[in-house]
């Protein structure tokens, strides 16, 4: 084919692509002209924690909070009038860290989540569900499982190559552990990531941060950690672009349903970001979408190859940076500064009695990437859980307040799981905020206190009370799809520090429903730089809102419980409860 004609064909679809979103965009559904709501319980989320009666809202804005007397002044004629009747609205949730929409990965996976999640219970019992979908599988895509949990099989093991080699030696396979840091592949998947089997062990070296895990043996198991599965993972997951679309309308569905008006795509990869900004101008995604780029377009960013303004829209805002300073501690891979309560018999490194995990990078590394984000102006999230791993992050981010001083930076401490007094001390003083994963509590409380933390450290996890107490601000999140999405959850763990068999967890560090909603919603909206925009029921803020059944500040045993009657986005119903 002549090339100029191959130029033309190019142009032509270039052209209808254009076209296509131009018209698409004229049809997107607009919110009334005007609207109220009236007869509620509306907590505002303001400076104040006020408590009003009625909103008034206008095109996609809010422009008047007050009592039914003084809001309903405002109604005329071609007002949209909402009796609420004693129901509570509130600021829309916003996601303070999730891996939107990968929680839509469901369409095209098997679930091997256990209790509480799902109801996996043993390894012969995922082979079984594999067994059942392999048929299912295309030639040349692989079969991939999610969300297993080792520490929640009767074997008490991953996954290893040997298991899934007995479901199929000629469709590669892997699954995904429910920490999302370590993967399992059977044998062909090992030879399809280019690594051959025969002799492999004298031959593989461990990433810096990864690692090949191999039995007593020498042999490789096929559970890769960290670092070291990311070439398996980009290969199981070549998503076509409408894969990726179906991925979105799912997520962005599930999102809207438990009440979330601001979503979350961390850690994405400069293609992903592409993909998002086409389907949002698609209109496919109804929230407001915060995108952190990961680690290799942060470095982009820095050397200017990629622009956040190339992004940037209404609804879309590129935000901080992604890195990873360490692994998962239900994975064995947090960084910890003490050993872990018990090791993992029959794991390599993790059997010895003094494994304390290990970093994703060497500290000059983190060092020098946070100082040249930091210097440039940008955010920097950072994936810390262990507390050594949190050490780095503080002193990286020392050093680049120290070298380049910002007043507002609002550096964000992902997770912060075993931060100590000290180091929540350290953080506002070198103006980071932490965003904890207190829903760890009810998921993986038990372990952490039996097997992973002991009884003494597991108390502190997600130390939120002792942030509130200090004067640190801190939003609190659920990493989804790591964990079902679900805002009023991740507060009821938060109040409570129930775990999944029902007993406590660190009470002390227990918070109430009001620092709660108020850490996914107007804190969380701070965090990320849109608190100007949305977080909080204010004049001149979006018209971001949820409708509850019940009032959450009666509730704090039953948060979890309360139904989502409606989400609004800028004014414009993106869900109803049937």
């Amino acid at each position: 084919m002549n090339k100029w004609f191959k130029r033309f064909l190019v142009f032509i679809v270039i052209i209808v692509i254009g076209l296509g979103v131009a018209y698409l965009a004229t049809q997107k559904p607009k919110p009334p002209a005007k609207q109220v709501f009236i007869n509620a319980n509306v907590l505002t989320m303001n400076s104040t924690n006020g408590i009003a009666q009625a909103i008034a809202v206008e095109n996609d804005t809010i422009v008047a909070v007050g009592t039914n007397q003084e809001i309903k002044q405002l109604i005329d004629e071609d007002t949209v009038v909402h009796q609420l009747a004693g129901k509570t609205l509130l600021p829309g949730f916003v996601d303070a860290h999730s891996h939107f929409p990968g929680i839509g990965i469901g369409t095209l996976t098997v679930d091997l989540n256990s209790p509480p999640i799902g109801d996996i219970t043993s390894i012969e019992h995922i082979i079984t569900r594999l067994q059942a979908n392999i048929s299912t599988i295309k030639e040349g895509k692989w079969l991939i499982g999610v969300g297993y949990d080792d520490s929640l099989l009767k074997e008490n093991r991953h996954v290893n190559r040997d298991d899934l080699d007995r479901i199929s030696t000629t469709v590669p396979i892997l699954l995904m552990h429910v920490s999302g840091h370590v993967v399992a592949i059977n044998s062909l998947g090992l030879e399809l990531a280019e690594l051959e089997i025969a002799g492999i062990d004298q031959k593989v070296i461990d990433p810096k941060g990864g690692r090949f895990v191999r039995d007593n043996a020498g042999q490789l198991t096929g559970v890769i950690e960290e670092t070291a599965r990311f070439d398996a993972l980009a290969l199981a997951f070549d998503l076509s672009f409408f894969d990726f679309i179906g991925m979105v309308e799912q997520g962005a569905q599930e999102y809207a349903a438990v009440g979330v008006t601001t979503a979350q795509s961390g850690l994405s990869q400069e293609g992903q970001i592409k993909g998002l900004n086409l389907i949002d101008k698609l209109g496919l995604i109804p929230q407001r979408l915060v995108i952190w780029p990961d680690m290799d377009t942060g470095k982009r960013w820095l050397s200017g190859e990629f622009s956040d303004s190339s992004y940037n829209s209404d609804n879309v805002s590129i935000g901080a940076v992604k890195l990873v300073a360490d692994g998962s501690i239900q994975a064995y891979t947090g960084f910890l500064s003490a050993p872990y309560h018990k090791h993992a018999a029959g794991h390599g490194e993790q059997s010895k009695s003094d494994y304390k995990g290990y970093p994703s990078m060497e500290q000059q590394q983190l060092e020098q990437l946070i100082v040249d984000l930091h210097k440039k102006g940008l955010q920097v999230a950072v994936h810390a859980n262990g507390d050594a791993a949190i050490e780095m992050v503080i002193n990286a981010v020392q050093k680049a307040q120290t070298l380049s001083p910002r007043t507002d930076a609002r550096h964000i401490m992902i997770h912060s799981q075993m931060a100590t007094t000290n180091q929540l001390e350290r953080m506002k003083t070198w103006g980071i905020t932490p965003s904890f994963f207190s829903s760890h509590t009810y998921y993986w409380g038990d372990r952490h206190r039996d097997i992973f933390m002991g009884p003494e450290r597991s108390q502190r996890i997600s130390p939120a009370k002792s942030a509130a107490d200090m004067g640190l601000l801190f939003s609190i999140h659920l990493d989804t799809p790591v964990v079902p999405m679900d805002p009023l959850f991740a507060t009821w763990s938060a109040v409570n520090r129930i775990t999944s068999s029902g007993q406590e967890l660190g009470p002390n560090e227990r918070i109430s429903v009001m620092q709660a909603l108020r850490s996914v919603t107007i804190d969380a909206a701070w965090q990320v730089f849109l608190e100007k925009e949305t977080g909080s029921l204010e004049v001149g803020k979006k018209a971001d809102l949820v409708i509850l059944a019940e009032n959450p500040l009666l509730q704090p045993l039953t948060l979890d419980k309360i139904t989502v009657l409606e989400t609004y986005v800028a004014g414009l119903n993106i869900y109803t409860a049937q």
